[in-house]
This record gives C-alpha cells, structure tokens and sequence, in this order.
C-alpha cells in the first residue's frame, strides 16, 4: 500500500473507556474512489474522525502521501491535503455562500476557484449572496463539497454524502462526485446508497462494530446480495 495516497492500518478508537474501533485498516490510491459502508453505529463516522483527527485514535497507523499523521492535531490534517464534508454539513449558517467558500480557501496553480466551484455547482452561483441558512439542504450539501474543495485537497472525505437529500439531489451530488474522480481527485465516500456507489466507485470497505469485515471491487459487490444483506441491510 506504499502508493496509497492514504493508508490506516491497524487503528483503534475510543471514546473514553468504549472502544469503537478495533485494528482498522483501508486504503485508498490515486485517482480512485472508495466506499466505507457499514449500518448505524459501527464506526464509519469515527473512522473519518479518526483520519481527521478529531477523535485521535490509541494505536496503528494512518499515513497520508508517505507521511503519518496520526497524533496531528485537526488543522495541520486538512494543512496537508484532506478536505472533509463532515456529517450535517457544518457550513457557516450566517455567512454568505461566496464567503463560505472563500473562508477556508487555499490557493494553488490550476487548482479549485470560485469560478470552478460555480462551474462544477451553478445553483451555488446564483445563491453566491445569500446566507448559509437560508439554502435547502440539497444548496447546503452542494456548498459543503465547494468549500472542501476549495481548500485544493489531495483527498477529498464526504461522511454521509447524501444523507437526507431528495433523489433529484442525490443524484447531482453522484455525478459531481463521478466528475470529480474522473479530473483524478482521490475521494473517500461514507454512505448508504449501494446502487450509485457500485456504479461510480472503485472499492469498497464494508465495516461492523469496528472491523472491516468484507473488501472488494463494486463488481464483487453487486454480484455478492448476501453480502450487501448481512453487513448493510440491503
């Protein structure tokens, strides 16, 4: 997995004395989208807080582009390349769109602008003005993914991606996201829609109480109902 542009192995969460996660290991390549899926409560989310380092994890490893960064505190993990769209959108509800987007931003040749994000999300164009609360859900999960990818990142993290959304929605967010791994952004994905996961990513990571229990390409998955029956539900 030295290729990866990230690499957990063996980490193990806690929140206090509960152990959430237990030896998890994933990673994720160049230009390649992953899935990490799982039912309620087995750890998706604290695995993403765990790379972010939100909730620092007790032991194992999480490298990013070669370099650990376990133990990092939250900010220098985005400093060096990670743009997360956390669960519930976090976005800034009483500053404009078009400062949302601007108050995280890091510049880079060739890389995310405005005029980019409002290519890749019209609607955010035409709401540039108005306050973070008073968009719809579908706006504001639009302007999460924006501000994270103004940041430039060379990972982009969405913990439940369309959560809530209406299908119409749900599906835009799908082919942005498909727009964006073709441009060769590596994208990690926490959600519960099997079907347009198998379709746009590369691999997937199925865990329950904190452990990876099943691994595999999207065609392994979709060929495999008792495994999508067992571990998601489905």
């Amino acid at each position: 997995m030295s290729d990866s542009v990230l690499t957990v192995d063996g980490i193990e969460t806690c929140y206090g004395l509960s152990q959430v996660l237990f030896g998890l290991s994933l990673s994720i390549k160049p230009g390649e989208m992953v899935t990490l899926m799982g039912r309620n409560g087995m750890g998706k989310t604290t695995t993403v807080r765990s790379i972010m380092g939100l909730t620092p994890s007790r032991a194992g490893s999480i490298r990013f582009l070669g370099q650990e960064i376990r133990g990092l505190p939250p900010y220098k993990v985005a400093q060096l390349g990670i743009g997360l769209v956390p669960e519930g959108r976090q976005i800034f509800p009483n500053l404009s769109v078009r400062e949302n987007l601007l108050a995280t931003a890091v510049a880079r040749d060739g890389g995310w602008t405005l005029t980019r994000v409002n290519g890749l999300f019209p609607r955010l164009a035409e709401r540039a003005d108005s306050m973070g609360n008073q968009l719809s859900g579908g706006e504001q999960q639009m302007l999460a993914v924006g501000r994270a990818l103004m940041t430039n990142p060379r990972l982009l993290v969405l913990d439940e991606a369309t959560e809530g959304l209406a299908p119409l929605i749900r599906a835009e967010i799908w082919r942005c996201l498909a727009r964006l791994k073709e441009s060769g952004l590596a994208i990690l994905v926490i959600d519960k829609n099997v079907d347009a996961l198998t379709r746009v990513a590369d691999r997937h990571f199925l865990i329950e109480r904190g452990r990876v229990v099943w691994t595999g390409a999207s065609a392994d998955l979709v060929v495999a109902p008792d495994v999508q029956h067992r571990y998601l539900g489905v």
